[in-house]
């Protein structure tokens, strides 16, 4: 209730001023899971500059489009060829585009997190009712979700276009298939990395930097030693040195288990056994991209 307070101004005037006080909320309280949704959301939308300025959707919107050109090119190719099969295997695409997706993850990783990083404004989520999982999680599958629409929709396209072509429809979708489950695998692992390595610093310049120096130098480092180990008939070396650059490991891991074609120095993949190790390798490293997030946001948000 108001409480009024008669006050005399020096001019003689009677000004009232009114004490209304602190008033409680009484509607519904959503709680954590509604934050989380909403944090994964806004986190999605903003991977492609959605809600935000025109000149932060240029980038994404344009490594988009050319993610898909490419396939929109092949699939018109083998249609008016009437081609008996598609230029690309769709377990390639990713590998064939992954400049492309290492580029997208570069500009997007640091965006989702640095902000946060350099106004101080992760200890404001933490205070309630959000925590420190939800937090890593939300960005974490919302960076992967906006992946895995970059590398998934041009394989979508491929399949479109091999049925307009009339390509075998159990073949095709067999392909598909597979092709979703290695994007899905990348999308995961290269998330986890960019958002590990964007985290370390709140300058998006450096966390773009960091991201671009760990996938293309490890890549091109990798490929380098494979090439050279090919070369001097150390061909049974190839495929444990491809556990050390992750768009290889992807490449080993769908050539030994999805039926791809390898793009190791003489076309040989990773065997079954060999192949394992590559599974673990994924696998523990988008857990231990988790583990590590989790370690520094519980620090941060102190």
């Amino acid at each position: 209730m108001a409480v009024e307070h008669p006050v005399t101004a020096p001019s003689g005037d009677q000004t009232r001023i009114h004490n209304i006080g602190y008033r409680s909320y009484d509607g519904p309280r959503l709680g954590r899971a509604y934050a989380r949704r909403s944090l994964y959301s806004q986190s999605l939308r903003g991977s492609y500059g959605l809600g935000r300025s025109v000149k932060s959707k240029v980038l994404p919107m344009l490594l988009f489009v050319v993610m898909c050109v490419p396939a929109a090119i092949m699939v018109a190719v083998a249609v008016v060829t009437k081609a008996k099969d598609l230029p690309v295997d769709y377990t390639r695409y990713a590998i064939v585009m992954q400049a492309v997706i290492s580029l997208y993850v570069a500009s997007q990783a640091p965006q989702s997190v640095s902000r946060d990083l350099r106004f101080k404004t992760v200890p404001l989520y933490f205070s309630r009712p959000i925590e420190t999982a939800d937090y890593v999680r939300a960005k974490f599958a919302a960076l992967a979700s906006a992946l895995f629409v970059l590398t998934a929709a041009p394989l979508l396209v491929l399949y479109a276009g091999a049925l307009l072509a009339k390509l075998d429809f159990a073949d095709q979708t067999k392909g598909f298939a597979q092709g979703l489950v290695s994007v899905a695998l990348l999308s995961l692992l290269f998330a986890g990395l960019g958002l590990v390595i964007a985290s370390v610093t709140p300058r998006r310049g450096f966390g773009i930097a960091a991201v671009i120096a760990v996938l293309t130098i490890s890549y091109g480092a990798v490929s380098t030693l494979q090439a050279i180990a090919d070369v001097q008939n150390s061909a049974e070396a190839v495929p444990w040195i491809g556990l050390f650059s992750p768009i290889t490991l992807i490449d080993g891991l769908q050539s030994a288990f999805l039926g791809a074609s390898s793009a190791f120095p003489g076309g040989i993949g990773p065997s079954n056994g060999e192949g394992v190790v590559y599974v673990l390798a994924v696998l523990g490293l988008i857990a231990a991209s988790y583990g590590l997030l989790m370690r520094r946001y519980r620090k941060v948000g102190m």
